[in-house]
């Protein structure tokens, strides 16, 4: 009896939750052309509707941690071993010109106390993350006379700023498409009712349901199809605040060789991303193993660098027509990230999806370990200063790692709060410091950057409670630690 009334509530609240969302006119706002009532609207709708009806009959799958298999040089293919690109520029157009680059482009740079779309924080000598992008795709057009076009995935917080932005690029070579991602409402946890029914009309009453919407969002908005009429075959998906994600004509010809219909590209894992998900091979098919699907007795196997050697960078490469089969046959059934929040005091949930969970679905998907190169985030003010530094420089868009350092791995940088946002990191720093012979960095407090400052080796920098600590213009500092003027 009792699995009986649950079952029944279930039904309940998904009939009562699709009667809600049947009236809610936000969701996708830009109608395709021709489609008369516009089909996406309907198709989002049911594509929430579908997302909370799996979470409800927890559908999950618990992944048997005895059948985890570490993948074979098959299945995760060491970058070294892929086949050179052919040389002739007119063969390497062809490859190129059935690729289509797509940037996340739904994040704001809140985080680091700036406002609007997190793409447009500068990064380097006046370039914003979108400059640079489009730089290294017009770079690469002008080069093989090819016609690789830009998509940016927008969210509902980014999207009006994007449009705007994308305008000041309209005399470069490339076709710049932007879309929306699905708008989802958030979902009340005591009543499992949309939070916009209660009143919550504004933008806290939705949320875009995680990068692993971009394959049904890319159908809902008629740009798949427009890129296959174009003859684009493969898209490479990538954070548009990686700075490493860049085209590489080597791993697009192996995929269109061997027909892979997906690829992630995979990094040697450090004990800095001990949180990153992995590859396994389980029951014959390549898998994405979050931490999220780890059993609690063995999380710290999980998080070991002996068993599990590589992490997920969310560089993909993906074929179009299996997209469209997939989305179609509603075969994307990605394990589900409940995410709970608060807004007002009302508890509330979210419920996302990641793009590299897709990978089980296509035939033949593989995995590239690539060099750490390829992944270059910039998530905060440290990794900011380690772009701005000397550690890099910038050609055509690119960004190039100094040479002169031997450390294959970058300083580890841990910057206190006053450095947080943005513009205090900007006040705080005359210049940005030489770091090409640093290992690691700690500051915090009140410390202040002259300029022309050389830190190497292990340096950590503390001003005590109350006081400010200035570091001199152009001094050095080799395994110090500082922790006021007498220590300069």
């Amino acid at each position: 009896m009792a699995a009986a009334a649950a079952a029944v509530s279930v039904d309940e609240k998904l009939e009562k939750l699709r009667a809600e969302v049947a009236k809610f006119d936000q969701i996708r706002r830009v109608p395709l052309p021709h489609s008369t009532p516009p089909l996406h609207y309907e198709n989002e709708k049911a594509g929430f509707i579908s997302l909370v009806s799996r979470y409800l009959s927890g559908e999950a799958e618990q992944i048997e941690w005895s059948k985890i298999q570490t993948p074979t040089d098959e299945v995760v293919v060491p970058y070294d071993t892929l086949a050179s690109p052919p040389e002739d520029l007119e063969e390497t157009k062809k490859l190129l010109d059935k690729l289509v680059v797509l940037k996340l482009n739904g994040g704001l740079g809140t985080t680091m106390g700036c406002t609007g779309p997190k793409s447009v924080i500068e990064v380097r000598n006046g370039f914003t993350f979108l400059d640079l992008i489009v730089i290294q795709i017009e770079s690469l057009n002008k080069k093989y006379g090819c016609s690789v076009p830009l998509l940016l995935m927008n969210s509902f917080n980014t999207h009006d700023d994007t449009q705007k932005i994308v305008e000041k690029y309209s005399n470069s070579n490339i076709e710049i498409h932007t879309f929306n991602q699905s708008q989802y409402p958030r979902i009340v946890t005591e009543d499992f009712l949309p939070l916009p029914s209660k009143g919550k009309s504004g933008k806290d009453g939705w949320y875009p349901p995680g990068h692993g919407d971009v394959f049904p969002s890319l159908n809902n908005s008629g740009k798949l199809d427009l890129l296959l009429a174009q003859g684009k075959e493969y898209v490479f998906v990538a954070n548009s605040d990686n700075l490493g994600a860049i085209v590489d004509i080597k791993i697009l010809n192996h995929l269109i060789n061997n027909q892979n219909e997906y690829c992630m590209e995979v990094t040697p894992k450090t004990l800095a991303d001990v949180k990153g998900g992995t590859l396994i091979s389980y029951e014959g098919r390549v898998q994405l193993l979050e931490i999220a699907q780890v059993p609690d007795e063995h999380v710290n196997e999980f998080k070991s660098i002996e068993k599990f050697k590589i992490f997920n960078t969310n560089n993909l490469w993906v074929n179009l027509k299996a997209i469209k089969r997939l989305v179609e046959s509603e075969a994307l059934k990605m394990e589900i990230i409940p995410n709970p929040k608060e807004v007002d005091g009302v508890k509330v949930l979210q419920l996302e999806t990641a793009a590299g969970a897709a990978i089980r679905f296509f035939d033949k998907a593989i995995g590239i370990n690539v060099p750490r190169s390829r992944f270059l985030p910039v998530k905060a003010t440290s990794d900011l200063l380690l772009v701005q530094s000397d550690l890099y420089t910038l050609v055509d868009g690119f960004v190039i790692r100094n040479p002169s350092r031997a450390n294959p791995a970058n300083p580890s940088i841990e910057l206190g709060p006053e450095f947080k946002k943005v513009a205090n990191f900007l006040a705080r720093l005359k210049s940005i410091p030489s770091i090409v012979e640093l290992d690691s960095l700690k500051v915090s407090g009140d410390v202040w950057f002259g300029s022309g400052i050389t830190l190497k080796g292990k340096v950590t920098i503390t001003a005590k409670s109350g006081a400010k600590l200035e570091i001199p213009d152009g001094a050095v500092l080799e395994n110090k630690d500082v922790n006021g003027p007498e220590d300069l």
